[in-house]
């Protein structure tokens, strides 16, 4: 086992800052762009792009990342969780570059796509990597402090207090915006070092055949003797899932698509639908324009509207560290269902305010955005994360995660690439688009989806399994000595001598 951050906390220390790092460069990523749209150098340099080929330079990246996520489905498990996490960075550090050198708009969409690439690798993976390295008691709080630590990443590259976006808006050079982009390589060398002595997912192990690896990794990560009870547990609950998920065939791409007895063509569609709603809920629209829609819709100056903006995105950070710490005791289902409802107000009073046309009522309309990224950061930004890395069974865990992932990236780059189109031609109108999905997703939640608060990866499975075929703690030990076998016909398990 690789480790050079010996054993218990200091080696759980050492996980949370890599992956937390990882996604505070997906957050900085995500945020740098939008608030250097309105930076004169960057206009000059760049011709002054029209809305559409705005929309496509920004989008680029996320199209990026959406192949970043298929390049996942076919290699992930092949080179393991710790080696994407490396691939990822790779491709960024290349990606940042270009982006940071870029004197035309080719030069720049290539270095962007080659970073989305790298993000949607890294996006697809760390989820992963972290939820099969926690226990199930703060599975859920530990994986929100990822999305809490995208919020920072966001929040560093408008805010006034960190001096990023908008401090250097007032350096008179091309340097206004190169710095901010190029800012991101230092996340991605604090990630690469921090990886490498890092250990493998035990899950991940565990499918390789490499038993007693994984039993060490649980054992160094929570600071336990090889016979302790949980750990024992944990390694034959483990293995008696991926007895069960081969017998069904769950490890192949093509039965992520197959109704088989452990539901993996539901579970897949639900990880995926879960970060449909993420992004349709308009988040990006706040995210990536926030400075351009307080230009044109509430009639701000520039530099006045990146001051704003920037205070309005430090709401996304406050708002997850709700979740980050209390999520496993919220639950699943019912944080989703309030933030999609209150959202959805949030989204009708904007549309209103701002379809008046009058000072006034344009300005009081950026309160709503505030309570805007303050929810959402509490709700419907965190669970879709957790959701899916949890939901898919163990062999189907990699690829489904990467399908699951794929949508967040292919619905980001398809608003990113109509936002500047929707807000320039149908203003207010906008905004009663995502008001009405956020209303849609509230009875899709409550009906199609189970809450999996407290629960153990391999618990969830029973979830899935019919009734009288669930697989009890009491029959690993039957499943892993031969005694029954998945029976993909029928669901769950039937004797062994049946087969004969």
């Amino acid at each position: 086992m690789r480790t050079m951050y010996g054993r218990g906390r200091p080696l759980r220390a050492a996980i949370y800052t890599c992956c937390l790092a990882a996604f505070l460069f997906f957050g900085y990523d995500q945020g740098v762009f939008g608030g250097i749209l309105q930076n004169k150098h960057w206009l000059e340099q760049f011709d002054h792009p029209s809305d559409t080929i705005t929309g496509i330079t920004v989008a680029s990246y996320c199209f990026g990342a959406f192949f970043g996520c298929i390049l996942n489905i076919f290699i992930g498990d092949y080179f393991g969780r710790r080696k994407m996490i490396w691939i990822a960075m790779g491709f960024i550090f290349i990606g940042a570059s270009l982006q940071t050198s870029a004197y035309t708009l080719s030069h720049l969409i290539i270095g962007r796509i080659i970073t989305g690439l790298g993000t949607g690798i890294d996006s697809s993976t760390v989820p992963m990597y972290q939820s099969e390295l926690s226990k199930k008691e703060n599975r859920g709080q530990v994986v929100s402090w990822e999305i809490w630590f995208i919020g920072i990443g966001i929040v560093l590259a408008y805010c006034n207090v960190f001096r990023i976006d908008y401090g250097f808006s007032y350096v008179d050079s091309d340097v206004a915006f190169r710095a901010p982009i190029g800012i991101q390589l230092i996340f991605a060398v604090v990630v690469t070092i921090i990886v490498w002595g890092l250990p493998e997912s035990p899950r991940w192990l565990a499918k390789r055949g490499r038993i007693d690896e994984a039993r060490e990794v649980l054992c160094a990560v929570f600071d336990l003797p090889d016979d302790d009870p949980w750990v024992l547990s944990e390694i034959r609950a483990i293995e008696a899932a991926i007895a069960i998920e081969r017998g069904s065939g769950a490890g192949t791409v093509s039965a992520l698509f197959k109704n088989d007895i452990l539901q993996t063509r539901k579970r897949t569609i639900l990880a995926w639908f879960g970060l449909f709603m993420n992004q349709w809920s308009g988040i990006n629209l706040v995210i990536y324009y926030m400075p351009t829609v307080l230009v044109v819709n509430v009639g701000m100056s520039p530099g006045r509207a990146q001051l704003i903006a920037g205070f309005v995105e430090l709401m996304f950070p406050i708002g997850n560290t709700l979740p980050a710490l209390y999520l496993d005791r919220m639950g699943r289902k019912r944080t989703m269902m309030i933030g999609c409802t209150i959202l959805s107000i949030c989204m009708l009073f904007i549309s209103v305010l701002l379809s008046v046309n009058k000072p006034a009522c344009s300005s009081a309309s950026i309160a709503f955005f505030f309570i805007y990224l303050l929810v959402f950061g509490a709700t419907i930004n965190v669970v879709p994360w957790v959701w899916g890395p949890e939901i898919l069974p163990l062999e189907a865990r990699a690829k489904g995660t990467a399908v699951s992932v794929s949508s967040h990236w292919i619905w980001n780059a398809c608003i990113v690439l109509i936002t500047p189109i929707l807000i320039n031609r149908i203003g207010w109108k906008t905004y009663l688009i995502f008001m009405i999905l956020l209303a849609l997703f509230v009875p899709g939640v409550w009906y199609f989806y189970p809450e999996t608060s407290g629960l153990s990866l391999e618990e969830i499975d029973n979830i899935f399994l019919p009734e009288g075929h669930k697989v009890n703690p009491g029959e690993y030990d039957a499943v892993l000595g031969g005694d029954v076998t998945p029976d993909s016909e029928k669901g769950g398990l039937r004797k062994t001598e049946e087969k004969v």
